[in-house]
């Protein structure tokens, strides 16, 4: 079923917002995972990485999943649908690759970091950790990915599915009904 001309504004809407949310969530996450990386004032370092904690769980992960949830939405209540057109589906493997792996680093690589930035005083070897790339590159590759998705859609690249094919024949070969 098809949304209506102002359903479907809204709903484009706040699938944009969602998605230029992330976007900007992701950026400020870089900013600081920049300045932990790289500050040689220890409280600033462990600041920043406390603060990556709340920003990835409060702000970037609900964004993710918002920003997955109204793309759904806005490709079944439109007639790009969600499978007929290959660059909405693969606007959908990025959004959904792009939101489990942001799971699975929140989870499993974020972890120790913040484990080491709460401890009262930390060892040489904590501070290394803590100067690790490995958050910065994180970040680096959740952009590429959000950056990639938008670009599929501000150009639409042609191409339909066989499934869309199918679909569009079917369209074209019903018989039209004479009104009364």
């Amino acid at each position: 079923m098809l949304m209506s001309k102002s359903t479907r504004k809204l709903a484009l809407t706040a699938h944009v917002m969602f998605s230029v949310g992330w976007i900007g969530a992701i950026l400020a996450f870089l900013a600081l995972a920049i300045s932990g990386m790289t500050s040689q004032d220890l409280q600033t370092v462990r600041a920043d990485y406390l603060a990556m904690q709340v920003l990835a769980w409060w702000v970037i992960v609900p964004l993710s999943f918002a920003s997955l949830l109204s793309g759904i939405v806005q490709s079944l209540g439109t007639t790009w649908g969600l499978v007929r057109h290959y660059w909405v589906l693969f606007k959908l493997v990025l959004n959904l690759t792009a939101s489990v792996v942001l799971l699975l680093y929140t989870q499993i690589d974020l972890k120790p970091f913040i484990e080491i930035a709460s401890r009262p005083a930390w060892t040489d070897a904590d501070l290394a950790m803590l100067r690790s790339p490995t958050n910065v590159g994180h970040c680096l590759a959740a952009l590429f990915l959000l950056i990639a998705a938008t670009v599929l859609a501000v150009y639409k690249p042609a191409g339909m599915t066989r499934y869309g094919q199918r679909k569009r024949r079917e369209k074209h070969r019903e018989p039209l009904l004479d009104s009364v």
